[in-house]
């Protein structure tokens, strides 16, 4: 399930980010990269412990936590800490998995990845190329959203970024633990939640979706 979730962050708050990310300092992408996927990543990225990078997750956390769409399309028990790279020209990230468990830096804590989640900081017509291109069971699909918009998808998913041609591509990526790790039954729980959203809340059909909804996470969550 490939979502798209427009304007997760305000025009104040990402003019903040983008003018902190105008004189940041960049450092080789390939630091969290895995063994394989190291050897198709060429791109830029903050370090984890900059104060720049702790500035800007806290942002966009803060853009989660009040984000509905986010949370339905998720069902976040756990969010890995948002981190940023730059794709400048001939800058690109060939096909790779991402790995399944990430440990969080300085702590003992590791989160399962379900969900690859890349939020766009950069407007589209500041840079050619530099697509997300996610493969599903319906082949390819090519993602490049406004800036402040968000895609997430299965972390199990192969995909790349293709290479910038012109300009730059920034964005913040971070990986979702969801409380339900079956993907198929988190498909179908968001389409129950669009559904339920679209019909007048003091009906009783939404009364009895919505339990449904709720029995169905009862059933299916991971604690």
């Amino acid at each position: 399930m490939l979502v798209k979730i427009p304007q997760v962050l305000t025009a104040d708050e990402l003019a903040d980010m983008r003018a902190r990310l105008a004189t940041a300092n960049w450092v080789d992408g390939r630091v969290t990269a895995g063994h394989q996927s190291a050897r198709a990543k060429n791109n830029l990225q903050l370090p984890e412990d900059g104060a720049d990078a702790r500035a800007l997750r806290d942002i966009v956390m803060r853009a989660l936590e009040r984000n509905p769409m986010f949370m339905a399309a998720t069902l976040a028990r756990h969010v890995f800490p948002p981190l940023f790279n730059k794709y400048g020209e001939g800058m690109g990230f060939g096909a790779h998995v991402d790995n399944a468990v990430r440990q969080i830096g300085n702590t003992a804590h590791r989160i399962r990845t379900d969900i690859s989640v890349t939020l766009f900081l950069s407007a589209p017509e500041d840079y050619d190329g530099g697509e997300l291109v996610v493969q599903d069971t319906y082949g390819e699909r090519s993602v490049k959203l406004p800036a402040g918009d968000m895609v997430v998808y299965p972390a199990s998913s192969l995909h790349r970024v293709e290479p910038v041609r012109r300009g730059e591509r920034i964005a913040s990526f971070f990986w979702v633990q969801s409380m339900v790790a079956d993907e198929g039954e988190r498909a179908l729980l968001f389409d129950l939640d669009r559904a339920i959203a679209g019909i007048d809340p003091g009906s009783e059909a939404a009364i009895r979706l919505t339990a449904i909804y709720h029995n169905l996470i009862r059933k299916w969550s991971q604690m």
